[in-house]
């Protein structure tokens, strides 16, 4: 088994625009006055059969831009000469800094790149990307500072120096193990340390409730059983603030709601729709509202349109791109499984962070500093729907003190849906399948974290809940679901998000059940 690294540089003619972003990230860092930097991108590629032409070839035809980038390869460590500065940095002696992936979380470039080298006719190999970083005038200090602003620390390493792995350790075989978790007999401290130990994020009365059940049926549950709960109760699945009991105070007095979201969102929509259905010249065009993954409202003779909005604010706190990237995702999947599945053409946004120009001397411990979470919101929203073909038509900025340790990130996604494919009718005896991507160790618990308070420990507890994005691959899951729906394969679509299996079985199943074999899934 090989293990080969290819490093891809900007052409010695080219500007290094990483770099130049770099230097002006860390400009005000301790010790990186003068810095000077030079980038690559860089791939790992493990293989048993893979030759040096084959790597050569690799590198050359697929992943270098023969125009304007350079690329150079060799065994993991030594593709670069040790000690040796790029050209740009000539004459300098720079520390070598690499940021990559964590085990298990995903790489969608770096399965793009393995599929793309079995279409060369090679044996598709274990791939693994990283960026590469050389830094001339800074010392251990700053080198440190510098990662931190490198990488963030939910998701990715830092690597100081040449990289000595030797393989990718990909993992071993899964082995399905089935498990119980002792609820009964717990007080109402062991109750919450087991909420809060094990992510689950329920509230005192909502364990207690988990206890008394499972105690009628004389069994503990099984740790899945446990986790489908929590998620069902979750913030993100069944928005338990807005549907709680809340007591509003303003200059004209108090108001108090039994459940805000009917009492305002559903009752000025269920209000118009009796205006009209009492009008016999009104015409009622919702066609679907607060029963799918997005609203569905009648456009023209041939068409409706879907729109759904969803804010993502709690991962993108702690990983400003991959959370943002997601929330776009997530509300383009949201309408793709409206109905039998609507077409997402436009997305939308609203923004609302701290100001950019809060001092890093005023951010509490564990707060990333806002021009970071405002540059990483941005480009995450952005760089998902160019990926999928579908451009943002508008959206807002708001800054605001208030929003210095929770920014708001308010996704949303527009589709076009034919009539008569605006509900689901999942039939006994159907198939439940899955389509999409693989699943990695990034994105466990995403649901059940929208319920957590947000803390100094949010980053290192919480980290694996942002889900890495995959914007090809659910481009690809679109292109096929709208052909599998015209020719009537199905009966039933939703979105897998964050409440992974158990909520889109769930939500599918919900009037006929579903069985579901765990060991298979």
């Amino acid at each position: 088994m090989t293990l080969w690294e290819i490093n891809v540089l900007p052409a010695e003619d080219q500007p290094d625009r990483e770099a130049e972003r770099l230097v002006e990230q860390a400009a005000g860092l301790p010790g990186c006055v003068g810095l000077r930097v030079a980038t690559a991108r860089g791939f790992l590629l493990e293989s048993p059969t893979m030759s040096r032409p084959e790597v050569d070839r690799v590198a050359a035809e697929l992943l270098t831009d023969r125009v304007v980038e350079t690329s150079c390869v060799g065994p993991a460590g030594a593709a670069w000469p040790a000690g040796e500065a790029p050209p740009r940095l000539s004459g300098a002696t720079p520390t070598v800094l690499h940021v990559l992936p964590k085990p298990g979380v995903m790489d969608p470039v770096a399965l793009s790149t393995a599929a793309a080298i079995g279409e060369l006719g090679i044996a598709p190999p274990e791939v693994r990307t990283f960026r590469k970083y050389w830094l001339a005038g800074a010392g251990e200090p700053a080198v440190e500072a510098i990662g931190g602003v490198l990488a963030n620390d939910a998701i990715e390493q830092v690597h100081v120096g040449p990289l000595s792995l030797d393989r990718l350790g990909a993992g071993g075989e899964y082995r399905f193990e089935l498990k119980t978790v002792p609820l009964a007999g717990l007080d109402d401290d062991a109750l919450m340390r087991l909420s809060r130990e094990g992510q689950l994020y329920l509230q005192l009365a909502e364990m207690q409730t988990l206890q008394r059940f499972f105690g009628e049926l004389g069994r503990d549950p099984t740790d899945i059983e446990l986790e489908t709960l929590a998620q069902t109760w979750s913030e993100h699945c069944s928005h338990k603030t807005l549907a709680g009991r809340i007591a509003y105070r303003d200059e004209r007095g108090e108001r108090r709601f039994d459940n805000m979201l009917k009492e305002t969102i559903f009752a000025a929509t269920n209000q118009l729709r009796r205006r009209w259905a009492d009008d016999p010249a009104a015409e009622d065009w919702c066609v679907s509202v607060f029963e799918d993954n997005a609203g569905i409202v009648r456009f023209d003779d041939e068409d409706s349109l879907c729109f759904k909005v969803e804010t993502h604010n709690h991962p993108s706190a702690i990983e400003p791109y991959g959370g943002a990237n997601t929330g776009l995702g997530g509300v383009i999947r949201d309408t793709l499984g409206t109905g039998l599945g609507a077409k997402p053409v436009a997305n939308t946004d609203v923004f609302c962070f701290a100001p950019p120009e809060t001092p890093d001397a005023d951010l509490p411990p564990g707060v990333l500093p806002p021009r970071r979470v405002m540059r990483g919101v941005v480009e995450g929203v952005r760089d998902y729907g160019n990926r999928m073909g579908i451009p943002t038509v508008n959206g807002a900025v708001y800054f605001d003190g208030r929003y210095l340790g929770n920014p708001l990130v308010f996704c949303g996604d527009v589709g076009i849906l034919p009539h008569g494919m605006s509900f689901k009718r999942p039939r006994p005896g159907d198939l439940i399948v899955a389509i999409g991507g693989k699943t990695g160790r990034d994105g466990i618990h995403g649901a059940t974290f929208s319920s957590a308070e947000l803390t100094s420990e949010s980053e290192s507890v919480s980290g694996g809940a942002v889900q890495i994005g995959n914007a090809i691959e659910e481009k690809r899951v679109l292109d096929v679901l709208l052909q599998a729906r015209d020719q009537g394969l199905y009966t039933a679509v939703t979105d897998c998000g964050a409440g992974g299996f158990s909520s889109a079985v769930g939500e599918m199943g919900e009037a006929i059940g579903a069985e579901v074999w765990l060991d298979k899934a």
